[in-house]
This record gives structure tokens, sequence and C-alpha cells, in this order.
């Protein structure tokens, strides 16, 4: 039986929530089925204060295996890096996830607060992800941090976390020691962030002839007007359907781009900034040029059927 310790840092606890709508098997079960005994959850767990500090000292002086450690949330380091913003019996929590990242076989850093820094990363609070800092590498732990098992923090990114990914893997992690896990350059494992969140989009045929969408409502792509990130950052949101039903591009929203490491950008969700009708980001891999002369050939070349569209989503 494996060991998991599960911390809140700073952040809302999205991601618990979204968590909690996995359904196979259900959170009830999952850790029983997985063999993984979660030592500590900060909202399902029900042990004493004593108890709890009593557990803690045990995994900080190795009588208690701790074979996973999750954190939910940013490190807050303020004020003036000393952590005194979020503290646990009146010192830095951020002594804490120190103590327990370094105990730990694997570390996750669950959503993406808690991979990036997100919400916060700013002088006052600066918050931090555990190995990132927004796209910097270092964050919280440093580069060159690895776990018990060798292996850097695995981020998985997203405001929240999509709900089967986290059970994906602990899956992969309960089964191997250290888990077979093939990361991208920003640590997110490739089995969940290896495509992007525009691939298996409803949209796709919209966005291939420019097909474009001012307003909310139609079934024409978002991408070139309301700002959305689907075609440039990776995620799982139309390969796995959030409640095993749907999708932000599904139901007409544009992507937000929650697992990036800059999220949330400065600029407005709903609003794609550009120069003189062109996207300033474009679609990953695709060359500035080459994109300008192909989207105008392909509006000219759209069939009717799309750009007669009056269906709602």
């Amino acid at each position: 039986m494996k060991t998991a310790y599960w911390l809140q840092g700073g952040g809302c606890g999205g991601d618990t929530f979204s968590f909690l709508s996995h359904e196979f098997p259900d959170v009830s079960e999952l850790f029983r089925v997985l063999d993984i005994e979660l030592l500590w959850h900060p909202s399902l767990s029900n042990i004493s204060p004593q108890d709890q500090t009593r557990l803690l000292d045990n995994i900080a002086d190795g009588t208690q295996p701790l074979d996973i450690f999750i954190l939910e949330g940013s490190v807050i380091r303020g004020p003036a890096g000393t952590g005194m913003f979020d503290t646990v019996n009146n010192r830095p929590k951020k002594e804490l996830i120190q103590m327990l990242s370094r105990q730990a076989q694997v570390v996750l850093a669950l959503g993406t607060c808690a991979s990036f820094g997100g919400f916060g990363a700013d002088q006052i609070v600066e918050s931090s992800g555990l190995q990132f800092e927004k796209s910097e590498p270092g964050g919280f732990l440093g580069e060159e941090f690895r776990s018990g098992s060798g292996l850097p923090v695995i981020n998985l990114a997203g405001c929240p976390c999509h709900h089967d990914v986290l059970p994906g893997v602990l899956g992969m992690i309960s089964r191997a020691s250290p888990p077979e896990l093939e990361l991208d350059h920003y640590h997110r494992p490739l089995e969940w962030y290896g495509t992007l969140v525009h691939q298996g989009c409803t949209r796709n045929e919209y966005h291939e002839y420019r097909v474009e969408e001012s307003d909310f409502g139609d079934m024409g792509c978002l991408f070139f007007h309301l700002g959305c990130a689907g075609p440039l950052v990776p995620g799982p949101c139309n390969k796995l359907l959030w409640n095993q039903q749907s999708s932000k591009t599904r139901a007409g929203v544009p992507c937000f781009g929650c697992t990036d490491p800059e999220f949330p950008k400065k600029s407005p969700f709903f609003h794609t900034q550009n120069i003189e009708g062109i996207p300033l980001s474009l679609p990953k891999g695709v060359n500035r040029a080459h994109y300008m002369v192909y989207k105008s050939m392909a509006a000219a070349a759209a069939p009717e059927r799309l750009t007669q569209r009056t269906a709602k989503v």
C-alpha cells in the first residue's frame, strides 16, 4: 500500500471540487481500488489537531513513509518572503510544503496555481508554483529539485485540473515506482497534455475555413475574435469531457487557456488580440506568413453549409 498526503496551499479549493466529479470509480472507492492510503485531505479527513501534528512529526522523521505528496494551490511566500500570509500553527505553510516535498517519493502539483503560481503571483502575495514561477523554471523548490523517486514535480495544470487527470496519474503511480510518465518541458504528463484543447473541438471545421463568430451563440470558430485559446494550449478537455458530457468550446464558451503557465493573462478572456485582423498568437507550429495566405484562401473556399449556419449550440 502507498500513502498520500494532500495539502491546500494558496488557492480556492477548485481542484478538490473537480476531483469529486470523477466517476469511474468514484472518489469514495478510488483510493481503495488503487491501494493508496490517504493520510490527510483538508476537506475529506477528520482527525484531531493532535493526531495531525503527530502525523506530520512522523512524516518529518521518516517514521511514517510518504509516497505521494499532492499540493493544491500555490506556495505563498509573502509578505517580503516570510510566508506569513499563509500559516499553520503560526508558522509559514511554505515550511510544511518543503518538508513534505523532501520526504515524498512523488510530488504532484495539482492545478495551475500549484504548478505555476497562478493568481497572486505579484509583489505582495508572492505566490509561486512548486517548481515553476509562471513559465520560468525554479519556483519554490528550485529547478534542480527531485523527489525520492528521482522525478521532478509533476504538474497537473488546469483551473481546475480536469477531474480524470489526477486519478489517471495516481493509477500510474500505484503500479510503478517511479511511474513511467513522459513529461513535456513544463513537467506536464503528455498522456493528458500532449494534445491541444483544439484537437477534438467540434468547431474545428469552422476554424479551418475561418468561419468566425464575433458574438456568442452560433456554431462558428471562437478563436479569431472571442479569445479562444484552444489552438494555443494543451489539455484533455475535448478528449476527456467534463462530467463525461461537454467542454467549454462544445458549450460555446472560448477556452481560457488555463493549463498555460502564464494563466491568467492580463488580456481579456473574450477578446483576441490582433494586428489588422491577424491574431497575435497563432496556433502552435504555424508560420505567420503562410497563415495569412492560407486563411484568406480558406475563407474564400468555405462551403455554404458552414457560412449559412443558423443552429445554436
